[in-house]
């Protein structure tokens, strides 16, 4: 087991303390005595003994098993830039340890990219001194890219959480298209954004959407076809045997005459995911220009219906439940935000249609 006493010091300065215990093979036991502290210019003060069961690793193995709120390479950085030291000297990472040394690191995190805090509303559904859980409008791009400086959701945070300048991303852990609305978490600290990705990377975060798309689906199911970007587009994605690994499921939530309604988890987080598998199996989105083509109306259908379908001019897709572990307390959290305005008026012209159909054979 390793041993770890926490003295971390709160946002306010408030100090407590707790015990963490990380099982080793072979039952070895190592004592190792941490201090950490965050001070509210977001400079991390963190102090340490290598215990005498670390000698011989190199330097930067042995602090990223003493440190693992922090990523390998941020270590490595602060090991590269000497604000982290041995013995109050600066080492190089591939240096041997032999227990019993002081690790001193006092790091001063620089802004990752130059961009501008903007008083742009956020709807917050969740927030505490670790992570940030927001429910994204459609039209809100995420990041700041090529034709959209400014006006994003980065942008936005900055000014709700001006520290969030010195993570990457501005703390952002994974995106949402700039039409689909629902649920992203952002986290506030080093330490939560390395413990989310990780998180993100082993699958253990449950993202879970709302769909409607074209056509009348029979049943659930799983997709499981690679995503790349498509060679004769490149603003689009493809299913292409060259791409990455993606995984969706889906299941009916709700059929009308011409459509479905879908609830849809993702395994995977590839750039259009969802759009591009539904498109792939003849079933795309409701107003998606990009992979859904012209829009689909059930015969005989109402003005009211006719008019809503045509002017449903973005992605019929809601991140509507988010479940994880929170990076630092351990407790799961489940988040949910209830569809959107548009999403619920095309639902219920759906029915609607479908009802009357029902109704009048």
């Amino acid at each position: 087991m390793i041993k770890m006493w926490y003295t971390l010091s709160t946002w306010f300065f408030g100090i407590y303390d707790a015990e963490f215990f990380v099982r080793k093979p072979k039952s070895h036991v190592l004592r190792v005595q941490l201090y950490t502290m965050n001070y509210p210019d977001q400079t991390i003060i963190l102090k340490a003994i290598v215990p005498v069961e670390l000698g011989g690793k190199r330097l930067d193995q042995a602090v990223a098993q003493l440190f693992p709120d922090y990523s390998r390479s941020r270590l490595q950085q602060w090991i590269k830039d000497g604000q982290l030291k041995v013995n109050g000297v600066a080492e190089k990472a591939k240096s041997l340890v032999h227990g019993g040394e002081q690790i001193d690191i006092e790091a001063h995190p620089i802004a990752q990219e130059n961009w501008a805090a903007q008083d742009i509303p956020l709807q917050v559904i969740y927030e505490d001194d670790d992570v940030l859980v927001i429910n994204k409008p459609a039209g809100l791009v995420v990041h700041p890219a090529a034709g959209n400086f400014d006006n994003t959701l980065v942008n936005a945070l900055l000014h709700h959480a001006p520290t969030l300048t010195h993570l990457p991303r501005a703390g952002i852990v994974h995106r949402l298209d700039k039409d689909t609305t629902g649920l992203l978490i952002v986290a506030k600290t080093l330490a939560a954004h390395t413990h989310l990705v990780a998180a993100l990377q082993a699958r253990n975060i449950t993202r879970e959407y709302e769909c409607i798309v074209n056509g009348v689906m029979v049943s659930g199911g799983t997709i499981d076809e690679p995503i790349g970007r498509n060679p004769h587009d490149r603003l689009k994605q493809a299913i292409n045997q060259n791409g990455k690994p993606a995984v969706t499921h889906y299941r009916v939530i709700e059929r009308y005459r011409r459509h479905t309604r879908l609830q849809v988890n993702l395994e995977t987080g590839r750039t259009h995911q969802i759009r591009v598998h539904m498109a792939h199996l003849h079933h795309p989105l409701i107003g998606d220009t990009t992979y859904g083509g012209r829009v689909l109306l059930p015969p005989q259908a109402s003005l009211e219906l006719t008019t809503v379908l045509r002017q449903f001019k973005r992605q019929a897709l809601h991140a509507r439940k988010l479940v994880l572990e929170h990076p630092i307390s351990k407790k799961t959290m489940c988040w949910e935000a209830e569809l959107p305005t548009d999403m619920q008026m095309l639902i219920h012209v759906l029915q609607e249609d479908t009802h009357h159909a029902t109704d009048n054979p």
